[in-house]
């Protein structure tokens, strides 16, 4: 059978997927060009994910207090009249907006990422606006080029060097950085400490936290003064050129230079061999999740126009478009906009009484963990989970329903990378229901008759492929299309590349250590951490930083910032950079005892509504 990897990852890896012995066993379907050839190890893991003996198997009742495991199990229809005649008496006394649909994408299946807005959109209810992970970018790449689509990453067999900005591919995006190698480009990779992109790529560049609006400014000066630019190209393609060259001249090489950490004569040679080379720049999420972010993506994407390149970045891709899934045309009023660094917000002031969660584990991806699990425990707020595991989110909720994996059920998936759409079949069926099994339950509970609630997969799918040109029909024969660009002109109201304000750098300071909370090698966000066991909760170190406080490799240490605490052990290593410390984000608190997002702020970028995770600031402190 053809399935699809649907984590939230870059790849979106198409597999063959069959029993061998009553064992699942899956392989890399060789009709996607970028994922073909080999599987990532939490790949290789989804057999023991989709056979641990972990899976919930019966809906939870809760029994005992917050946070606890003390649940009943109970049949579907107890579960459903639970949940159904809560949310009734929620609109009932405060109105359908104080119920909050909060999801993500820890699963990416257009129909079960997407199917259960309908049933909140037509209620009228509340749903959480995604923020959490690229919306500073996406944000601003909208204001320059009108949307946020880079180009088809398999574009770069002509080219001669790809720029991996922000991002440590060799961990998340394992495939398109494989490509890189395959296809022989010339790699670059700019970060803030030594990742392992960094140190595997042909020319790493380690720059200060928050400078990489800077850095690609000072970049763009030595292009524009020294006339390394294509001045054809951005007299016809880019509006706003005379305030970008302006800005560019009063900015000092010095200042640039003293904010960056890189030396002046270093940012030439970089500016001319990136326009010697014209060099495609993959645009990551790391630094875009900071104060900073939404400028520096700008500034970034700013470059390949100066070399000439229409949209010669790779950012977000999306290939099917998902509103008439989520059936944005059946609301008929608003909800409270809410986005997810604002849920305890929400909690602590009483808008929002009943949460229903699904794709997501917000008690342990969310930052402010402790002020978000304080708003629960001290309020009546109702949360209904539909989760594979009995997860940190499980712990704080009222309800859990069993959730089936994407080996149980139909879908499509396209990915933010690369351009190919895959049908996903069912292989078998073992626990759980899907989120559209779901969202469908709990319609006829709630004794709605609107015929969209209870729409067939089949038909939602190949509606959604016929807005792109493709039918179901034809996919389910090939298992795996590529749907090519169309165009990669902006989509702005000039139709050109738009500077409407040059981007600016806004220099914030704090106290102590820049807190780096990044993505580990064996997890993606909290997925596979409890059944992996694969973990590392230290905080990583610069040897001279640690020296300062006294400390040596693997002490005890209390890691405090304004937003909270946690005991953890110390790495040295000589890949930090002074002033910086990283930890690795969303391990199970419940397994561990500890997870970063304790430390991590809750703030987010004015201007875009982005999150600041990486504008946290920490100090350590040796335990006795």
């Amino acid at each position: 059978m053809h399935s699809v990897c649907m984590r939230d990852c870059y790849d979106t890896c198409a597999l063959i997927s069959e029993f061998r012995g009553g064992k699942l066993v899956v392989r890399p379907n060789p009709e996607n060009g970028v994922t073909s050839n080999f599987l990532c190890p939490k790949g290789y893991h989804l057999s023991e994910w989709f056979h641990s003996g972990e899976r919930l198997k019966d809906p939870l009742v809760r029994r005992g207090e917050k946070p606890s495991s003390e649940f009943s199990a109970v049949g579907w229809d107890v579960a459903m009249r639970k949940i159904a005649g809560k949310m009734r008496e929620v609109i009932r006394e405060h109105g359908p907006r104080a119920i909050l649909l909060h999801y993500y994408y820890g699963d990416r299946g257009l129909l079960n990422a997407n199917f259960p807005h309908r049933l909140f959109n037509y209620l009228n209810a509340s749903i959480v606006e995604d923020v959490i992970c690229d919306r500073s970018g996406e944000e601003a790449l909208k204001e320059i080029y009108g949307d946020a689509q880079g180009m088809d990453p398999e574009m770069l067999s002509g080219e001669k060097l790809i720029v991996y900005w922000g991002i440590n591919a060799a961990w998340t995006n394992m495939h398109g950085f494989a490509l890189a190698k395959r296809l022989g480009l010339e790699t670059w990779a700019v970060d803030v400490l030594r990742s392992e992109t960094v140190k595997r790529a042909d020319r790493g560049i380690v720059i200060r936290p928050e400078s990489d609006v800077l850095f690609a400014l000072g970049i763009a000066k030595v292009m524009v003064e020294e006339g390394m630019y294509d001045a054809e190209f951005v007299e016809k393609h880019v509006a706003g050129f005379e305030s970008l060259r302006d800005y560019l001249r009063g900015l000092s090489m010095d200042f640039i230079s003293s904010e960056t950490g890189i030396g002046e004569g270093e940012i030439r040679k970089i500016a001319e061999e990136y326009w010697e080379k014209r060099g495609v720049i993959h645009i990551g999420y790391g630094f875009q999740r900071t104060l900073n972010g939404g400028e520096a993506v700008k500034a970034i994407s700013l470059l390949p126009a100066l070399a000439g390149k229409m949209r010669g970045f790779i950012y977000s891709n999306r290939t099917l478009p998902r509103n008439y899934v989520r059936g944005e045309f059946l609301r008929r009023e608003e909800g409270y906009r809410i986005t997810q660094l604002e849920l305890a917000d929400a909690i602590e002031d009483g808008r929002i009484k009943f949460i229903f969660i699904y794709d997501t584990n917000p008690l342990a991806t969310l930052p402010n963990q402790k002020r978000l699990r304080d708003a629960i425990l001290s309020s009546d707020v109702f949360i209904a989970l539909h989760d594979v595991f009995l997860t940190d989110t499980a712990l704080y909720s009222d309800v859990v329903l069993p959730a089936n994996t994407f080996f149980e059920r139909f879908d499509l998936a396209d990915s933010y990378y690369h351009r190919y759409v895959a049908v996903n079949e069912k292989v078998t069926s073992l626990h759980g229901k899907s989120n559209v099994e779901v969202a469908k339950l709990l319609a006829r509970y709630l004794g709605l008759d609107n015929p969209y609630l209870y729409e067939e997969e089949e038909s939602m799918a190949d509606r959604v492929l016929r807005e792109i040109g493709l039918s179901l029909e034809e996919l389910r024969e090939k298992k795996v299309i590529k749907v090519p660009l169309t165009s990669l002109e902006p989509t702005t109201e000039s139709g050109k590349i738009e500077i409407r304000a040059p981007p600016r750098y806004e220099k914030h300071e704090g106290r102590g250590l820049k807190l780096i909370s990044a993505t580990y090698f064996y997890t993606v966000s909290s997925q596979y951490h409890n059944t992996m066991r694969r973990e590392d909760t230290r905080i990583h170190l610069n040897p001279e930083d640690a020296r300062e406080r006294g400390i040596k490799e693997g002490d005890k240490v209390r890691v405090h910032s304004e937003f909270g605490e946690i005991t953890t052990e110390v790495h040295l290593s000589g890949d930090i950079p002074r002033g910086i410390a990283l930890m690795y984000k969303a391990f199970w608190h419940s397994l561990t005892g500890r997870n970063v997002n304790f430390l991590v702020s809750d703030a987010s970028s004015v201007k875009y509504r982005g999150t600041a995770l990486h504008s946290t600031w920490v100090e350590v402190e040796k335990l006795t």
